[in-house]
């Protein structure tokens, strides 16, 4: 195996898909109310090149993360984050993560991808990340079933 890789994972969601990427992108400091797994969402957001700041529990463990949105689209529904500093950089040596919402009628799904560079060949690919954006989304999700069954 080599130290660069890419990770897709795709999951279906049941409420607006302009509502889930608005989230992400414009509204970040909502997802702690939101999610088990969030618990600080602190700096600037909604703008292409914002820095924000993120603790969250995944794999465990409770992490921090400062990420740069290199990209918001709000048309094609599309926010890509650069992680600069956290914990997730004592493993990676780059970790980019791009959420696309796509909707399609009544369906309506959110497609995860990272590409990370790992430091060293034996760290394990990022798994538990991808697992920790599923937990987030569905989480979100159920939040917004609640509010409207």
């Amino acid at each position: 195996m080599g130290l660069k890789g890419k990770l897709l994972g795709q999951i279906e969601i049941s409420f607006h898909g302009d509502l889930f990427h608005e989230i992400l992108g414009a509204r970040p400091h909502h997802l702690p109310s939101m999610s088990s797994v969030i618990h600080e969402v602190d700096g600037q957001w909604g703008t292409q090149g914002c820095t924000t700041k993120y603790k969250y529990t995944q794999g465990g463990k409770t992490e921090a993360a400062e990420t740069v949105m290199d990209i918001i689209d709000n048309e094609k529904k599309i926010v890509k984050y650069r992680i600069v500093k956290g914990d997730i950089l004592n493993s990676y040596k780059s970790f980019i993560v791009t959420c696309e919402v796509e909707t399609n009628g009544d369906d309506k799904f959110v497609t995860w991808t990272v590409v990370y560079e790992k430091l060293k060949e034996e760290i394990p690919e990022p798994l538990s990340y991808m697992e920790y954006f599923f937990t987030v989304t569905k989480e979100l999700d159920d939040h917004h079933a609640k509010l409207n069954p």
